[in-house]
């Protein structure tokens, strides 16, 4: 499933956000973009912190998980903030314009959702 990012104010599109489900697992798989100019203002980490939310207590998933190339470490604050733990790292386990890229994985539990 996926959503889009719209700025009320002037209603236009500035991201999409999405969880990929694996329903026999209980697992969701969050992914996102942001578009360059509403990078660093707080918009993706408030989209993901309502994923999340949504996937724990309205699809009842055990475990939440997002990936992220090591080259683009603005991702890892947004994890961190809502409530993801690095899990570590998989060595070039992406092809992305020519070259292979390490991948970092990090996640979060239901339980740990309520904890918090």
């Amino acid at each position: 499933m996926n959503f889009a990012l719209v700025r009320k104010k002037q209603d236009i599109l500035i991201g999409v956000i999405g969880l990929h489900l694996k329903k026999q697992h209980d697992l969701g798989e969050l992914g996102y973009w942001i578009g360059e100019p509403y990078w660093n203002q707080g918009y993706c980490t408030e989209a993901a912190r309502e994923v999340i939310r949504y996937g724990f207590e309205e699809l009842d998933l055990n475990r939440i998980q997002a990936r992220y190339m090591t080259k683009n470490p603005a991702s890892g604050p947004v994890m961190e903030k809502i409530g993801m733990q690095r899990e570590g790292t998989l060595r070039q386990s992406l092809h992305c314009f020519d070259s292979f890229e390490d991948v970092h994985v990090s996640a979060i539990l239901h339980e740990e959702y309520e904890a918090n």
